[in-house]
């Protein structure tokens, strides 16, 4: 149950993302505007600048979501215990915590991601079945019109070490909560899918591509016909544990005003989600 590669170029790839959405939850796309050589250069600059200790001046406080997450605050997944092993730094679209210490690149990312986003949602809009589109409360792709809650989110995940909690992985099974969330291949392998056989399979991670898949905004809105999908990242073996993965997932939000279901907005069921992976936070 591997997400469908499809080419972005392709006269049948609108058809083919919205149906791979639909069967996995994920898409995998290849030739698309996302350069790179761009991702490449992101990876290698920000690997430099979480290893330099740079980052820890831009540290978030209690009750911030800007900045940067050292791995003793890093995420802890709904309905886990303990916390992932990464690090990584929140960027959104009002940001003024941006570090000095970086190039302007990762804007021009994200610019060009939401772009192709854009361009993906537009595709369901016009793949998705008359009986699904007519109880959505707009177009999906017009759910983005307005946001400010669009996150860039640069991750790292550091060489696994033999001090980690027993049981601490990369990223523990969870879903994501925005609307689509577009991901670059990472420089190193470990993102999975959970298939509805209860099995996990491996997301193709081949230079220049780019993973797609929903989160649960798309699925409440579409009642469940384009999946969120569970997923995790696994820890690596071998020469693989000794070497950190850099991953941007750009995670795209609905405006706060849009109603998802049941008259609830995007703003509320973000609020909840938030709400959620504080009150399990373990204790440090």
């Amino acid at each position: 149950m591997t997400p469908d590669v499809i080419d972005f170029t392709s006269p049948d790839a609108p058809a083919r993302f919205t149906e791979s959405l639909r069967t996995t939850g994920f898409a995998v796309i290849t030739n698309h505007p996302l350069s790179w050589e761009l991702v490449q250069s992101l990876y290698a600059e920000w690997d430099e600048f979480f290893v330099s200790g740079a980052a820890d001046a831009y540290t978030v406080g209690p009750d911030n979501q800007e900045g940067y997450f050292p791995p003793k605050i890093a995420e802890t997944a709904k309905g886990q215990t303990i916390r992932d092993l990464k690090e990584f730094f929140h960027v959104y679209p009002w940001s003024d915590k941006y570090p000095t210490e970086v190039s302007d690149d990762a804007m021009k990312y994200r610019d060009i991601a939401t772009d192709v986003a854009s361009t993906l949602l537009q595709w369901v809009d016009a793949n998705i079945p008359d009986e699904v589109a007519e109880g959505l409360s707009r177009p999906v792709a017009e759910m983005l019109t307005g946001n400010s809650r669009t996150l860039l989110r640069i991750l790292r995940y550091p060489p696994l070490e033999g001090d980690a909690p027993e049981g601490a992985v990369r990223a523990a099974a969870h879903e994501d909560i925005n609307l689509l969330t577009v991901l670059p291949a990472s420089n190193e392998t470990g993102l999975e899918l959970l298939g509805t056989d209860g099995e996990w399979y491996a997301v193709p991670c081949d230079p220049g591509s780019i993973a797609v898949n929903c989160g649960e905004m798309l699925d409440l809105a579409t009642n469940g016909y384009l999946p969120a999908t569970t997923h995790r990242v696994v820890n690596p073996i071998g020469e693989a544990a000794q070497r950190a993965r850099m991953s941007m997932p750009l995670f795209l939000a609905a405006a706060d005003d849009v109603v998802i279901t049941n008259g609830r907005t995007a703003s509320e069921l973000l609020a909840e989600r938030i709400a959620e992976l504080r009150s399990q936070d373990p204790a440090d």
